[in-house]
């Protein structure tokens, strides 16, 4: 990825890993299903809604057990001039 983005002119300032956050958002976002199941089901069908709650459980275990990563780049296309625009600090960038 990192190569790629690169090729495409791009300069990559920061890689970080959100395994461990991403683990957690899936088990909310399998909460907030559960809390609006029927709503759910009357938008999307029972199975549909079944095979995403089914896919967000495992994943997030996945995730907790370090089987599967993800990770957040952080790219930038520079100006002719050299700059990007980015504070030199990354702890300015949120």
């Amino acid at each position: 990825t990192v190569t790629m983005l690169e090729r495409a002119g791009f300069e990559v300032r920061d890689v970080e890993s959100i395994r461990e956050h991403y683990a957690h958002t899936l088990r909310r976002w399998v909460t907030n299903l559960e809390a609006q199941w029927e709503r759910a089901v009357r938008l999307a069908g029972p199975g549909r809604a079944r095979v995403w709650r089914l896919y967000m459980a495992a994943c997030a275990l996945a995730f907790e057990r370090n089987r599967i990563g993800v990770n957040q780049v952080l790219a930038v296309r520079a100006t002719e001039s050299g700059t990007s625009g980015l504070p030199l600090r990354s702890r300015t960038w949120n």
